[in-house]
């Protein structure tokens, strides 16, 4: 090859070359980490939470444009002295698509979270400390292309580990579409548990809609629970559930099963109702969610279950309950009929005496 085309040759390719990195270093500056952090961190700050970072957010351009954030850290807006963060992460990336960085509507391709640590107690401070007209139905559906994904994540409670080893996966989230969530954790004793969920969101006349919602749990002893029907929020404590189906409990037998979500008002809190009917067990109660979360929890202690009235109304009636190492049989349970007391109220419901019988 002559010199002179050699020469030639060489010069466009330099030039090409100098404009490809003139538009990666423009591209690159285009993606603005700021302007997604700050995004992240005022919707954060409207839920009344803290968003941190240990340090600024990374952008990359190849294979697709994406945010990597560092030591992720989430927390009430006014915790207390003591007080945990809710969520603790390693790192998570943010994807995006290629006309968000050009300045159009800001949408996530796809989020990734590794390694989060959420504390149950901590979420469940934050939740009771809202205020009551503090959570509203968002104008839209925020938009995520391709779904979430979790990895090697943790759920405690009082410093105690109560899922390991947690993976989630989501589809795709578009107001009017079928989204669905799948999960995968280890409990305390290593027994592996399947969560799937599926619903078609939608926000319309001020609320938000779950429509055609349909869930299934599993552990690896074949004890299964299938629910399906739908639910509506319209803010703060204002929500409705209706739920129906199936519990399957290993060696047990079957279980008609009934979930229904009933909102605040006159002075009564958000209460669930909660029904199962089986040949010699049944059970129908009307409790407050959160406290029913925090009695559940005492009964899964791996410390050793606290045995104890359910905090609401209602009735249980079992031929026989296995606790760990603690065997009922007969157990008969009777609650006031009375509506629980207020969230802010700190008085028991009153309840007969609980006689055991173990064996």
């Amino acid at each position: 090859m002559p010199r002179p085309l050699r020469l030639l040759l060489i010069a466009l390719a330099s030039i090409a070359g100098g404009i490809v990195l003139v538009v990666l270093v423009e591209l690159y500056l285009l993606l603005q980490p700021d302007r997604f952090t700050a995004m992240l961190k005022e919707q954060a700050h409207e839920a009344g939470l803290q968003l941190t970072l240990s340090s600024p957010a990374s952008p990359t351009l190849f294979p697709r444009p994406a945010l990597h954030l560092e030591g992720i850290t989430l927390a009430a807006s006014n915790p207390g002295p003591s007080a945990m963060p809710i969520l603790l992460a390693a790192n998570g990336r943010l994807v995006l698509p290629w006309n968000t960085i050009f300045g159009h509507e800001v949408v996530i391709s796809r989020m990734q979270i590794n390694s989060p640590r959420v504390d149950l107690d901590a979420l469940q401070a934050w939740l009771m400390n809202l205020p009551p007209q503090s959570a509203t139905v968002p104008e839209a559906i925020p938009r995520i292309a391709t779904g979430v994904r979790i990895r090697n994540g943790s759920v405690v409670q009082n410093n105690s580990e109560w899922l390991s080893n947690v993976s989630l996966d989501t589809g795709r989230l578009a107001p009017g579409q079928a989204f669905w969530v799948s999960m995968s954790a280890k409990e305390t004793d290593g027994r592996p548990l399947q969560w799937q969920f599926s619903s078609v969101p939608s926000i319309a006349d001020g609320a938000l809609k779950l429509d055609a919602i349909d869930i299934h749990v599993s552990d690896s002893s074949a004890t299964t629970l299938h629910l399906a029907g739908q639910a509506r929020w319209l803010g703060s404590a204002d929500a409705s559930m209706q739920l129906q189906g199936k519990f399957h409990l290993s060696g047990e037998g079957d279980y008609d099963a009934a979930v229904m979500l009933t909102p605040a008002a006159q002075g009564k809190p958000l209460l669930l109702h909660l029904k199962l009917l089986g040949a010699d067990n049944h059970i129908d109660l009307e409790l407050p969610p959160l406290a029913l979360a925090q009695w559940w929890n005492q009964l899964a202690n791996p410390q050793g279950p606290q045995l104890s009235t359910p905090p609401g109304s209602g009735q249980i009636d079992m031929a026989r309950l296995d606790l760990g190492k603690v065997h009922i049989e007969g157990l008969s349970v009777q609650t006031d009929d009375a509506a629980p007391a207020a969230a802010e109220s700190t008085a028991p419901p009153a309840t007969t005496p609980v006689t055991p019988r173990p064996q």
